[in-house]
């Protein structure tokens, strides 16, 4: 971490970083399991939703000039209706929990300490804002998939290491191209939340 540099920003500030952040979401959520195909048009929609929160959270990681990692965080009363609809389905009140968006790392980065850097950051943010629970969700893919590497281990170890547990009655749905697909289609991502 030491050769590292965190960069904290906040609402309009954060298009500032457009480049930074996209380029870095495009390159990590190619890789399995989200395989997105990635453009400019649909990172600038997405990320819309926290240039306009006043109360929006991104971390940028860099190495020199290169943008190596980021983590984005919101209240979820902020967030788009896809991933507040799960949580208004079940009653629960957007206002008290936060939503974090992603947290990417290129590979060469991880294990490092950055991943988990990230995590206390946001739940800070969190915390600041007053807000009780966090949550975040993650696709789902069929075991089977034909693009699964087999050596794949996914995150679940660490997520649960850092006080996340599933909760899959909590999913939302999202649409993004994977990668070879010409349109977007629909993906599963199930929340794991942890209260504050």
């Amino acid at each position: 971490m030491a050769e590292l540099r965190l960069q904290s920003l906040s609402g309009e500030a954060i298009a500032s970083q457009f480049d930074a952040l996209a380029g870095v979401r495009i390159a990590v959520f190619r890789e399995w399991p989200y395989l997105y195909a990635g453009s400019r048009e649909y990172e600038a929609k997405y990320l819309e939703v926290y240039v306009r929160s006043q109360h929006s959270l991104v971390v940028l990681a860099w190495d020199g000039e290169h943008c190596i990692g980021a983590t984005t965080a919101l209240p979820l009363s902020d967030a788009g209706a896809d991933a507040q609809a799960p949580f208004v389905a079940a009653g629960h009140a957007l206002g008290t929990i936060a939503y974090f968006g992603e947290s990417v790392l290129l590979p060469a980065y991880r294990g490092r300490g950055i991943g988990v850097k990230f995590f206390e950051l946001r739940e800070a943010h969190a915390r600041t804002l007053g807000l009780k629970v966090c949550a975040f969700c993650a696709v789902v893919r069929p075991q089977d998939h034909p693009a699964r590497p087999a050596d794949h281990v996914p995150n679940d170890r660490f997520w649960a290491h850092r006080g996340y547990q599933p909760a899959p009655e909590l999913v939302a749905h999202f649409a993004w191209p994977d990668i070879g697909e010409a349109h977007s289609t629909e993906k599963a991502m199930c929340f794991w939340t942890k209260p504050l």
